[in-house]
C-alpha cells in the first residue's frame, strides 16, 4: 500500500484548497462543486495529492493530524507569506516555543517549524506529519505497513522509502479522540495486497460504519480511533 492524499473536510472546500495549493506550490488538478484536489510533486514519481471534499467540520474536536511546515533559517518570512494568503496566527495553548503556530482560513491548525536535524533537504514544504496515538509504537507498525513507508532512526516517525517528501510522525496523544477528524489520510494499496481490510484488523485497527453507500473506498482506523480511507477498496458486506 502507499498514501496518497491528505484530504481536509472543509465547509469551504474551493476556497481551502486554494490556500492550500498556493502555500505549498502544489499544481490544482480538479476543481468542481464536490471540492478540489491538488498534487505536490516531491520528486520523480512520488507524489502527495491534496484533497478537499465538502463536509461540515465541528469546532470542538480537537485536530489529530496536523502539517509542520519547513521553514529553518527562512520561518519568519515563510509564516508571513502564509499569513499574506489568508493565514493567521493562533494560540493553541503551545507557550514559548521555536516554532510558528498559524491556522488556514478553516481555522486548521499547523505549525512552520525551525530547522531540525531531522529534517532532510529533500522533505518539500512539508517538514513532518504529525499524528497523535495513544500507543506511538504500536500505531507505528500499523502505519508503515498501510503507506509502505519506512522507520527512521526515530522509531516513531516514518519516511517514503525514497526519502523524499514528509515525516510521518507518531506522537503521544493529549487525550482520547473525541469525534471525526477534519483532517485524515487515504491509502491505495497496490496489486499485491490481496486483502488489505485484514491487514487492517490483524494491526489492531477497524473498518468503521461507511458514510454511505457504493463509495469507491473504505473507511478505517487504527487502534487510536485516526481515520484512514483504503482507495479503491469495496466496504465487506
Amino acid at each position: 500500500m502507499r498514501l496518497e492524499n491528505i484530504v481536509w473536510d472543509s465547509p469551504d472546500p474551493r476556497a481551502l484548497g486554494h490556500f492550500w495549493a498556493e502555500a505549498l506550490g502544489a499544481d490544482v488538478l480538479t476543481e468542481d462543486d464536490d471540492g478540489l484536489e491538488a498534487r505536490l510533486h516531491l520528486a520523480p514519481e512520488v507524489f502527495l495529492d491534496l484533497c478537499f471534499p465538502p463536509a461540515s467540520t465541528p469546532a470542538d474536536v480537537p485536530q489529530r493530524l496536523h502539517l509542520d511546515l519547513r521553514g529553518a533559517e527562512q520561518q519568519h518570512a515563510v509564516a508571513e507569506r502564509l499569513e499574506g494568503l489568508g493565514a493567521r496566527r493562533v494560540d493553541i495553548g503551545q507557550g514559548d516555543v521555536p516554532w510558528v503556530v498559524l491556522a488556514d482560513p478553516d481555522g486548521n491548525a499547523f505549525c512552520v517549524m525551525e530547522d531540525r536535524p531531522a529534517y532532510r533537504a529533500g522533505s518539500g514544504p512539508v517538514a513532518a506529519l504529525p499524528l497523535d496515538c495513544a500507543d506511538p509504537d504500536r500505531e507505528a507498525r500499523f502505519w508503515a505497513a498501510v503507506t509502505g513507508w519506512a522507520p527512521t532512526a526515530d522509531p516513531h516517525a516514518l519516511a517514503h522509502p525514497s526519502g523524499a517528501g514528509p515525516l510521518l510522525e507518531l506522537c503521544p496523544e493529549p487525550g482520547p479522540r473525541r469525534g471525526k477528524s477534519t483532517l485524515h489520510l487515504d491509502v491505495r494499496p497496490g496489486p499485491d495486497d490481496a486483502t488489505p481490510l485484514d491487514l487492517v484488523r490483524d494491526l489492531g485497527g477497524t473498518v468503521l460504519p461507511q458514510p454511505a453507500p457504493g463509495l469507491p473506498w473504505t473507511v478505517c482506523a487504527d487502534a487510536s480511533g485516526n481515520e484512514v480511507c483504503l482507495l479503491g477498496v469495496a466496504p465487506p458486506t
